[in-house]
């Protein structure tokens, strides 16, 4: 099945130039409307449910892509979407994708799409290669660091100086042998590359030699990998004092991995995580964490689309927008500023 960017490859214009095409937007100039209808006619293109929900009006639906629910960061992220929407009025649905690569093209450009006036996405299996993916013919906002300077609006966390943050704080309090769990091989772009760059920019700033045995690497981040990431650390000997799990889940898993093997925390290992989950703060002892600012990240995101939604097809409408949230770190039990280290 022919799609906008086939039509728009044949005629030679964008994605954009088409889909105004298709919804009759009249400032296209005569000579472009031609070559597009020519196009279109040339390879069958059928225009989806999309643009004819458009022309009839808004649905008054915005969607949510998210890798899975599972993970508790973006469990809460959809619960902030949610009350973002609500509070303007439009009903959210919610798609998991599994993070799996052409999950995530299929719903970009699958038939789901016609139901929503737009969709805020979070990708986990697309990256940079991917970004003519985001050429569609529907308002979309990206979330997260997988893919930066793309065609869309963008609203990211400040993953580099939220890790760099909870180091700080780690150093601050004495420690200097500070493990990082959840690292991803060889990985250049995404949220665990960024939190590695800000870990290890944090120890450089502080003259703390990196150390390469300090790293565990973990494709997963749930409980269960922070809990073998933490046996695999114990395992090789190496001395350390404290912990930069990566996200919550991993450090909560290597909480429990701590305490099975006898150590105290924060006397023994101070340990910090990444998300500020609701969970985080329940645990014995609580999580410090870096907190990312769901809520604000959600309206800002929420805010965005809606945006585009009501620009859509005017000639003024804006280059993509980039935002980006500001991180803070969230003391707790388990590294609280005053405790020293145990290893001299």
């Amino acid at each position: 099945m022919a799609t906008l960017r086939d039509v728009a490859a044949l005629a030679g214009v964008s994605v954009k130039t088409v889909s105004n095409v298709v919804n009759g937007f009249e400032f296209v100039r005569p000579s472009t409307r031609e070559k597009v209808n020519a196009a279109i006619a040339e390879l069958g293109y059928q225009p989806n449910l999309v643009a004819r929900n458009l022309r009839a009006g808004k649905t008054g639906v915005i969607g949510l892509a998210v890798p899975e629910l599972r993970f508790s960061y973006f469990a809460e992220l959809a619960g902030a979407v949610l009350d973002a929407a609500r509070r303007r009025e439009y009903v959210v649905l919610i798609e998991q994708t599994g993070g799996e690569r052409s999950a995530e093209i299929e719903l970009l450009h699958g038939s789901r799409i016609s139901m929503m006036d737009g969709l805020l996405f979070s990708p986990l299996g697309l990256s940079g290669d991917d970004v003519r993916e985001l050429e569609v013919d529907y308002p979309l906002v990206l979330l997260g660091e997988r893919i930066f300077n793309g065609p869309t609006d963008h609203v990211a966390i400040q993953n580099v100086e939220g890790a760099a943050l909870a180091v700080r704080h780690l150093l601050a309090s004495g420690r200097r042998r500070i493990a990082v769990l959840g690292a991803h091989e060889g990985e250049k772009i995404g949220s665990a590359a960024l939190r590695l760059g800000g870990y290890r920019s944090a120890l450089e700033q502080a003259g703390v030699p990196f150390d390469p045995s300090l790293v565990v690497y973990r494709e997963g981040w749930h409980r269960t990998d922070g809990a073998e990431a933490m046996q695999e650390l114990i395992g090789r000997n190496v001395q350390f004092d404290a912990v930069f799990a990566l996200n919550d889940e991993l450090g909560l898993g290597a909480l429990r991995t701590l305490f099975h093997s006898g150590r105290r925390v924060p006397e023994d290992v101070a340990v910090v995580g990444f998300d500020n989950v609701t969970e985080a703060q329940f645990a014995m002892p609580s999580l410090a964490t870096v907190d990312p600012n769901r809520a604000k990240i959600a309206q800002i995101a929420v805010d965005a689309l809606l945006e585009r939604i009501a620009w859509r097809g005017k000639e003024d409408d804006p280059s993509p927008r980039a935002f980006e949230v500001p991180a803070t770190l969230v003391a707790r039990e388990s590294a609280p500023a005053a405790v020293r280290s145990a290893v001299a």
